[in-house]
């Protein structure tokens, strides 16, 4: 029997951004989870009528929705994160939960020193701006399709806007911009935690949001401890999941997953995958 698989989506989007994983996972056999942010409204028109009630939504307030989530799941899952959902992920394998966990070009927890500029250009809307802090943002099209879907044409680029783009809360991202600087930031998590399930991180060299380099430093500090640790890049941008070639990217997070338990493969897969 498959294991269940818990998807969750990042900033600015909805857990439609995650439709043609969804299907492709329920094709395998997976029963497949996809648990909204707490007080974010039921799908993306009703988010973008009303986003109000995300003012002030932190990481540990979201975080801790999707623990509760998965604790009460039959058997720990499959975690797979995207972006802020990556991070989320991290936390919660850090936590003990999930049998395995996919962080897709993830937000970078606290210890990640060498922010690459083009990661700062994508908090700066925030960071800049003390007024958003504890506010809501929303992306314009020219600052959606830069960071979501750079390489995309301009049509297929409005489609994927009108389609998956919301307001969202300005704290998250004020939170993971200063972890470094803060003791007890909301964005830790122990990378040498030898209990932590197994970790998959994923890049894309056309990611300008989370650029393959902060990927890549991501996973060699999680490569400084015992726990299984593997990278996969993809020549892709942010929005991985989506858009023409989404198939390669689920495809190799699915073959990941089924090595995911298995001693004879791991070792050949991360000789393979890993750096």
């Amino acid at each position: 029997m498959a294991k269940p698989i818990v998807l969750i989506h990042g900033a600015w989007l909805t857990p439609r951004s995650w439709e043609n994983f969804e299907q492709f996972f329920r094709a395998r056999g997976h029963e497949v989870f996809l648990p909204e942010w707490p007080r974010k409204a039921d799908g993306v028109e009703a988010q973008r009528r009303d986003p109000s009630k995300l003012a002030g939504l932190g990481i540990k307030e979201i975080v801790d929705h999707h623990d509760a989530f998965i604790r009460q799941l039959p058997e720990p899952p499959f975690i797979i994160g995207h972006s802020f959902g990556g991070l989320f992920t991290q936390i919660l394998l850090d936590r003990g939960l999930g049998a395995a966990g996919v962080a897709m070009d993830p937000g970078p927890p606290k210890g990640i020193l060498n922010l690459p500029p083009a990661a700062l250009v994508s908090a700066a809307p925030v960071l800049l701006h003390p007024s958003k802090w504890g506010g809501i943002i929303e992306l314009s099209l020219k600052q959606f399709t830069r960071g979501f879907v750079t390489n995309w044409s301009p049509e297929d680029a409005k489609n994927a806007y009108e389609r998956y783009a919301v307001p969202e809360t300005g704290r998250i991202l004020f939170q993971a911009g200063t972890a470094n600087f803060k003791p007890e930031s909301e964005a830790t998590v122990n990378f040498k935690n030898p209990s932590r399930a197994p970790l998959l991180v994923t890049g894309g060299s056309k990611d300008l949001t989370v650029p393959a380099a902060l990927s890549r430093s991501i996973y060699k500090k999680y490569k400084q401890g015992t726990a299984r640790t593997d990278y996969v890049e993809f020549d892709r941008p942010h929005l991985l999941m989506a858009g023409k070639g989404w198939e390669e990217v689920a495809e190799s997070v699915a073959s990941w997953l089924d090595s995911v338990g298995a001693p004879s493969t791991a070792a050949r897969a991360e000789a393979t995958v890993g750096l």
